[in-house]
């Protein structure tokens, strides 16, 4: 099991700073901020750009990976986003992980879109994932979608990625789930909302099994969110309670929220240093 870490991106650096540094220190594997123009539930709060962000967390550590969670067509276009996941990927030395979904609504309406349907925005996502794929892959790509044109797109030879970057896929239902296991170095997902705790990961269990049906064995990447429906740093125990849980059902990943002072993820920092001394040592065997 590997163990990751978001950190929302609304501080100032001067304050940011030390929380990515003591992130590396504490153990974590990886550590993502949000990519979004703003977020529900925090429209009032500071919020500040995820590429700047990851930016700076790359030059004050060395050794964890950083990502994006997660990207999305909502208001990115993949020409303008290879330019940063280059940009990232060279600063990090490799350690960037690009994070992406479909998105929800607000970054879209907040630039004067419409909201796409659940139907739309998976229509969106296969454009945006396919041309990303090409565009850090190849050099030249023209491309006409409903969603995304490039012309003559140019990715010189030195910047060509082969590999490329690895992409952690959000998915939940079919056809983004497919996609996932088509571009995926990886997997991850909130679950299904749900009135209560157990009905919530009997959703990660049917989106689990309904990966296994895709991979046919193919191993493969599995991220969990582990916050989506309880705060899995509201004690020591609920962190190693959501973790064997995930553990089960084959998830190689879990990540959690860096506490804040209220609202969405409140929480003690005390929490998160003693799951980092005791409990994460002894998960990982």
């Amino acid at each position: 099991m590997r163990f990751g870490i978001t950190i929302l991106p609304e501080y100032r650096w001067s304050d940011a700073a030390s929380k990515w540094r003591r992130a590396e220190e504490l153990g974590f594997d990886h550590a993502w901020t949000y990519d979004h123009l703003t977020w529900g539930g925090l429209q009032d709060a500071p919020w500040y750009g995820t590429t700047p962000t990851l930016t700076a967390a790359a030059l004050v550590t060395s050794t964890i990976k950083l990502g994006t969670f997660v990207t999305s067509p909502n208001f990115r276009h993949p020409l303008t986003l290879t330019r940063e996941v280059l940009a990232l990927d060279d600063i990090s030395d490799g350690r960037f992980l690009c994070g992406i979904g479909s998105g929800g609504g607000i970054d879209t309406t907040i630039l004067g879109g419409d909201d796409l349907s659940p139907r739309q925005k998976v229509d969106r996502l296969a454009e945006f994932v396919e041309l990303l794929d090409r565009l850090l892959t190849t050099d030249k790509v023209d491309f006409k979608g409903e969603y995304f044109e490039t012309r003559n797109a140019r990715t010189l030879p030195g910047c060509v990625q082969q590999p490329r970057v690895p992409f952690v896929m959000a998915a939940n239902g079919p056809r983004s789930l497919r996609l996932a296991t088509r571009y995926g170095a990886g997997w991850v997902t909130t679950g299904r909302k749900s009135d209560d705790l157990a009905g919530w990961f009997a959703s990660v269990v049917d989106l689990s099994h309904r990966l296994d049906d895709l991979l046919e064995g193919k191993p493969f990447d599995r991220y969990l969110s582990l916050d989506s429906q309880r705060y899995s740093l509201s004690s020591a125990a609920a962190f190693e309670d959501a973790v064997g849980r995930a553990a089960e059902l084959g998830f190689t990943d879990v990540i959690t929220h860096w506490p804040r002072t209220e609202g969405v993820y409140a929480g003690s920092e005390a929490v998160l240093e003693e799951v980092a001394a005791d409990v994460i040592p002894r998960l990982r065997g």
